[in-house]
């Protein structure tokens, strides 16, 4: 657990973000005691009968402002269209089948039985692998290691049909919703754009009728499940007491890239087979069975040169297609970060924590931002659980650095990413999955998902549960938390070892973490052993 908060700092949130009720009780009662005062004293009576017997032109202005106020009502409610509650009835995640697991210790060996690289690109691959924070029950087709690989449109097609039938199939039966009654199919994959389109597919696969609209939305990268959310609840404002069904899905087979350029080799050793179905309604009925209301989906572009090529679909010098990752990544992903969190924090964060930002940010002004440390809000106030895209390791450090994050608010993330990979659009779906499974969710508590991706393109979604979600979620079945757990903490002496050496190597400076070199282990969500056993039975 994240240690408590100063009582200083403890005091001051419960004084700012209670001011009103501080300050109006004392109000109210003094109000009530002269109330009853001029009562009792008949003084009340007085004034109401001076009112009633005032002047005509009083009367007259007094009956054409109202006149003029139930006018406006009437106008607003005829031009502005009210935006109907958007409630996610629930989701499923794809778990995968046994004979795709594909452990660590599997991939260099399969890589090299292809022939195409030396042994220099062979363990480039390895110590991307064995950093990269992923453990050894991820997915893959196995005819992407299979001798000879396939990586065909059949073949493709295979692993959207495996991956997100079976998700769909899993949501329909929780739900009892029937194809025929799906007014609309939204799906987002990034680079497997097929013709007939995914979307179709799933209408046609399923026997929706014809009136069922579809949406296939392409090219827009691990971010893009939010951006079907987003396109689900601006056409669920158009057609009332209608359900949406959201598919989010990257394809390996279509993507795995053949050849040696390591800037475009880094998605082989990450990415993992996912998919993943949400169903969403605007019907009222649903607002007692479903499991969250969405309240906020904030999305930020940033379209600078840096931020548009990081990553990138090309050709590399031979001519085969792959995906390039830039070394920039990170710095961009938390620049845009940044433009998202000034768009969201107004809408969730608690006023003590707006106060303190705008505070540091005039005092950065006027001192400057050498003498004012940047103040971080405490979006751990804001939400009661938090699922990141499981982009890396490296992109979940970043994040909890940034954002200044507890162990205890990232493990979900990092428990994703060490099952399942990197599983691009759908990962928060798999975070989230987690979440329900281990801790659940209670009524009332709020829910972040944010996904960033290629554009470059940061989204945020925030959810309020509507009742208590505590379900263990079939991907989830027989995953062992103590031992990733175990794992974490071990990882982390490793570390802490070779940090001390280091220093001790270079006259007894500590080196920072920062400058740490990535192949000291996974860094850790947990410190000890005896941490990750009493977190692991509270």
């Amino acid at each position: 657990m994240a240690p408590p908060k100063p009582f200083s700092k403890r005091a001051y949130s419960l004084i700012v973000n209670n001011i009103l009720s501080i300050v109006m009780l004392p109000l109210l009662g003094v109000a009530a005691v002269k109330l009853q005062a001029i009562y009792t004293s008949g003084e009340l009576l007085q004034y109401v009968d001076l009112v009633v017997s005032t002047s005509r032109p009083m009367n007259v202005a007094l009956v054409s402002a109202v006149a003029v106020v139930a006018v406006a009502a009437v106008l607003k409610c005829m031009f502005s269209r009210p935006s109907s509650p958007v409630y996610l009835v629930d989701f499923a995640v794809h778990k995968g089948l046994d004979e795709w697991k594909f452990s660590k210790d599997l991939f260099i060996p399969m890589s090299a039985q292809t022939g195409r690289f030396t042994d220099e690109e062979l363990d480039f691959q390895k110590k991307i692998l064995y950093r990269s924070g992923l453990g050894d029950e991820t997915y893959v087709p196995p005819w992407l290691y299979s001798k000879p690989q396939y990586f065909d449109y059949e073949h493709a097609r295979k692993e959207f049909e495996v991956t997100c039938f079976s998700a769909i199939k899993d949501l329909l039966n929780k739900t009892g919703v029937q194809p025929r009654q799906i007014s609309m199919v939204i799906t987002n994959s990034s680079l497997f754009n097929p013709t007939p389109s995914l979307s179709a597919t799933i209408m046609h696969h399923f026997k929706m009728p014809h009136t069922t609209l579809n949406y296939n939305l392409g090219g827009m990268g691990c971010s893009a499940g939010l951006v079907a959310i987003d396109l689900a609840r601006q056409t669920l404002q158009l057609f009332p007491d209608s359900y949406a069904l959201v598919v989010s899905h990257e394809n390996l087979t279509n993507n795995w890239y053949p050849g040696c350029d390591r800037s475009m080799l880094v998605p082989n050793c990450i990415f993992r087979s996912n998919g993943a179905a949400i169903l969403l309604s605007n019907k009222s009925k649903d607002s007692r069975r479903a499991k969250y209301e969405l309240k906020h989906l904030v999305r930020t572009t940033v379209s600078s040169d840096e931020a548009f090529g990081c990553v990138y679909q090309m050709e590399d010098d031979k001519g085969i297609r792959g995906v390039r990752l830039g070394k920039e990544l990170m710095s961009v992903a938390g620049a845009a970060l940044k433009i998202n969190m000034t768009r969201l924090g107004p809408k969730v964060l608690p006023l003590s924590e707006q106060l303190l930002f705008a505070f540091n940010l005039v005092a950065r002004q006027l001192m400057g931002p050498k003498q004012v440390k940047a103040y971080v809000p405490d979006f751990g106030q804001a939400f009661d659980h938090i699922c990141i895209h499981t982009g890396g390791r490296a992109v979940l450090d970043t994040m909890e650095k940034q954002l200044a994050l507890s162990t205890e608010l990232m493990e979900p993330s990092r428990a994703g990413l060490y099952r399942f990979g990197n599983v691009s659009s759908t990962s928060i779906w798999y975070v989230l999955a987690f979440i329900e499974s281990f801790r659940g969710v209670r009524a009332g508590e709020r829910v972040w998902q944010l996904g960033f991706g290629s554009g470059f393109k940061v989204n945020s979604a925030v959810w309020v549960a509507n009742k208590k979600n505590k379900v263990v979620h079939s991907a989830w079945e027989g995953f062992n938390i103590s031992k990733m757990r175990a794992e974490f903490a071990e990882a982390e002496a490793e570390k802490q070892a070779y940090l001390a050496a280091k220093a001790a190597a270079s006259g007894g400076a500590t080196p920072a973490p920062a400058a740490a070199d990535a192949g000291a282990g996974a860094r850790a969500t947990v410190t000890t052993r005896s941490a990750a056993r009493a977190r692991s039975k509270a």
